[in-house]
């Protein structure tokens, strides 16, 4: 009785310390964006410390500053610019499914307003896709009047005789085009899922894979160019205080198997882009109705290294780009082993 009477007061002071707080800053109150906020701060401290702790301890680095400043220079560009791209990233949109059929509305809209007596069928070619209404309907809601046309053009999408109902998604109510999504921490359909990334605290599809992997590119580079400057230091200086070497060393070995992972993961990621697929259809290949007759080594939206690229780079990230699916003569063409005429014509470019 005696511990609980004087734990009450206490859980009940903090209770309405935190109720303070989430009054405040009402984002707190939501417990997945309070973690992903905390890891975002985690981050943030773990490049902090590094970078303090390296210009703290290294005196020589400091001298060199002094004698080659633009070497420190490129060094602090380098450390800003990613802390830069990191909130860039995270603050993108991925691409969701509600907004291509907001934009397929006010396209439509647009183009009734132009030419009301004219019709235009949806149409794909080379997996882009030109979407017109028909002009008879009205735009009363984006789930209600542009529900029927959406259903039309997703539909084409997917090969004949594809159900509706299995197009569907059961929590945003709405026909998923293929590669999207439900993501249930996001709680969204998102455009070319690829995952959900706890670190950024946003989902990577559409609309940021391109500077997802910017960001990875430019923070392995800078744990990479931090690893150099530890070992440096360690070995010109050996004769220092040992807490600071046991402090360096621990710092480093830490950095190490962060370097490894990014790397591997930059080396996945560049092979998701040369051909054009994401991490969910590549882990969930299986279990995905639209590539379980498809090969494991057949890439079904592949369009050739150089336009994947292409389209991984310089599509405009406001732009909703929704592939479809091929056709069995276009799988049976991708299947077809390479020839020595195959790599004369680049035919995988």
């Amino acid at each position: 009785m005696t511990i609980t009477s004087i734990c009450c007061p206490s859980r009940d002071s903090w209770n309405r310390t935190m109720d303070r707080c989430y009054r405040i800053v009402p984002c707190l109150s939501d417990p997945a964006r309070r973690s992903a906020l905390g890891l975002k701060f985690a981050l943030m401290m773990l490049h902090l410390i590094y970078g303090g702790v390296l210009f703290l301890f290294d005196g020589d680095l400091i001298e060199k500053t002094k004698t080659e400043p633009w070497y420190t220079a490129i060094y602090l560009l380098l450390f800003v610019s990613t802390l830069i791209q990191y909130f860039i990233t995270s603050g993108s949109s991925p691409g969701y499914v509600l907004d291509a059929m907001r934009a397929v509305n006010e396209s439509n809209t647009i183009f009734r307003r132009t030419s009301v007596a004219s019709k235009q069928p949806a149409s794909s070619k080379n997996g882009s896709v030109v979407v017109t209404m028909d002009s008879g309907q009205s735009g009363r809601s984006v789930l209600g009047s542009t529900a029927t046309s959406w259903t039309k053009l997703v539909m084409d999408l997917h090969p004949p005789g594809t159900s509706v109902r299995s197009l569907s998604c059961s929590y945003c109510n709405v026909e998923q085009p293929p590669r999207a999504k439900h993501c249930h921490d996001c709680d969204k359909c998102v455009l070319q899922f690829d995952h959900h990334c706890v670190w950024l605290g946003t989902c990577i599809g559409q609309g940021n894979h391109c500077k997802f992997w910017w960001y990875i590119c430019e923070e392995t580079a800078l744990c990479l160019w931090t690893g150099i400057l530890y070992i440096t230091y360690l070995k010109t200086n050996i004769s220092r205080a040992w807490w600071k070497s046991a402090i360096m060393i621990l710092l480093l070995v830490i950095l190490s198997i962060s370097l490894i992972f990014l790397l591997l993961l930059l080396l996945f990621h560049s092979y998701l882009v040369l051909t054009n697929q994401t991490t969910f259809e590549l882990v969930r290949r299986r279990r995905i109705p639209y590539l379980r007759g498809i090969p494991e080594r057949v890439y079904p939206f592949s369009k050739g290294i150089c336009k994947n690229l292409y389209n991984f780079c310089c599509v405009r990230g406001n732009e909703y780009s929704l592939e479809a699916l091929p056709t069995a003569q276009e799988l049976e063409e991708k299947s077809r082993p390479y020839t020595c005429l195959d790599v004369i014509t680049c035919r995988c470019c």
